[in-house]
């Protein structure tokens, strides 16, 4: 099974929101719900399968969490693992 939680950064590998980066809202059995912010509200978030997904070491904090909170927490995300890989050889 995976290792992914509540608050679990993590990045599509599959269909049309491939390479885009997330946020587990929910994790039932195979399948986790997921959300960004902007075209997947936190009111209405794409189911994925587990296998479609790939989870990062990062936990963010759901608790009164926004759209407008999430979407800027995934823009930081994603400027520093763009800056990270950028600096590696």
């Amino acid at each position: 099974m995976s290792n992914i939680k509540v608050g679990s950064v993590v990045k599509a590998c599959a269909g049309r929101d491939k390479d885009r980066w997330f946020v587990a809202v929910a994790v039932d059995g195979g399948f986790v719900e997921i959300a960004d912010g902007k075209e997947r509200r936190l009111e209405k978030p794409k189911r994925k399968n587990i296998k479609h997904i790939s989870p990062t070491d990062t936990l963010i904090d759901t608790d009164g969490l926004t759209n407008k909170k999430l979407r800027k927490l995934i823009y930081e995300f994603e400027t520093r693992a763009l800056n990270h890989a950028d600096r590696q050889p």
